[in-house]
């Protein structure tokens, strides 16, 4: 990875959404890792507060570096704990989302889930 600097500014955030219901996604596990190359490292794994959100940023202050990382939300296991019935194999089990932080400031990734479909965006 080309930039590996500490950078006391930055910092990673995430919620995440149930679309199917309109609510926040409360209990969901989420898994981080920094990439380098072909490597990936885990850093931590927290699950969502009742608001769908961590209850602290991913990655804030000195544990902020710039470069390449993934999210892996436990979607399936989220919504089969919903109660929401879902095909073996489901369609949306594990949802990884890939992504390059540049710059020291505030990334914000989301995830809005439903059993057929998530989409994500780069938020504020």
């Amino acid at each position: 990875m080309a930039e590996t600097s500490k950078a006391d500014g930055g910092r990673l955030t995430t919620h995440v959404l149930d679309t199917a219901t309109g609510k926040p996604a409360a209990g969901l596990s989420i898994e981080l890792y920094r990439v380098d190359g072909t490597a990936r490292t885990h850093l931590k794994t927290v699950a969502t507060n009742a608001d769908g959100r961590c209850d602290a940023p991913l990655l804030a202050g000195a544990d902020f570096r710039t470069g390449e990382y993934e999210l892996v939300f436990a979607a399936g296991d989220y919504l089969r704990r919903q109660g929401t019935k879902l095909p073996e194999p489901a369609f949306l089990d594990i949802v990884p989302i890939r992504f390059g932080m540049a710059e020291p400031v505030h990334y914000h990734v989301p995830l809005l889930v439903s059993p057929y479909g998530y989409s994500t965006y780069r938020g504020s």
